[in-house]
């Protein structure tokens, strides 16, 4: 993988994780929030699933409180991705705050993925991409919120399709499979049971011993 292709990763995850975003621009007003207050959740927050789980409690009546707490247990995976990024990028001081900011899903997968060398330039341009696009989309669908159908345009699958495609390359062994379909089962097990996003949180701390062990 060059730094070519890194680049042109990146930007494509940004423009899918975008129009993503106009679905939580139109949620948030939809449930009761204004276009200022939306907007700043993207801005200062930054990271879907939490955004959306907020809206969700927001939306169907529950306290301001639940619905923090809510938003704050599934932006606690991005700690587990932190412990991996820390020692991979290297970083010290405000670069290390700014990228605290920038570290969700994507940026973990593209930094991951990438060589090596190129793990930096993964997480940056990945991060300025999914930033800018996240925050646009959301600007434009608070504006229009109840314009779009995001689900009848399918726009609601496709963080989740760019993830998986990023991530499948990096199954290499059978080890790494079984990780893998544990966690995927496990994440099945739990829908029926939990809110959306609590899955894939649950998924990833009952395998962190596997991973650990590697």
């Amino acid at each position: 993988m060059n730094r070519r292709r890194v680049v042109r990763d990146a930007l494509a995850i940004g423009i899918a994780v975008g129009a993503y975003g106009l679905g939580f621009g139109a949620a948030g007003v939809t449930a009761g929030l204004s276009v200022l207050q939306t907007s700043a959740l993207s801005l200062l927050v930054f990271t879907g699933a939490s955004q959306f789980a907020l809206v969700g409690v927001i939306g169907a009546g529950g306290s301001l409180l639940a619905g923090v707490a809510s938003a704050l247990l599934l932006g606690s995976r991005n700690t587990l991705y932190a412990v991996r990024l820390a020692g991979l990028l290297g970083l010290q001081g405000p670069r290390r705050l700014l990228a605290a900011q920038g570290t969700i899903d994507e940026t973990t997968a593209m930094a991951t993925g990438a060589p090596e060398e190129l793990a930096g330039v993964a997480f940056w341009v990945t991060f300025a991409a999914v930033y800018g696009c996240w925050n646009l989309a959301t600007l434009i669908g608070a504006l229009g919120a109840g314009a779009l159908d995001t689900r009848a345009l399918g726009l609601d699958a496709a963080v989740g399709a760019a993830f998986l495609a990023l991530l499948a390359p990096q199954i290499r062994n059978r080890t790494g499979g079984l990780v893998a379909v544990a966690g995927a089962a496990i994440a099945a097990v739990a829908i029926p049971f939990t809110s959306a996003g609590l899955p894939v949180l649950i998924a990833a701390i009952a395998v962190v011993p596997a991973v650990a062990r590697r």
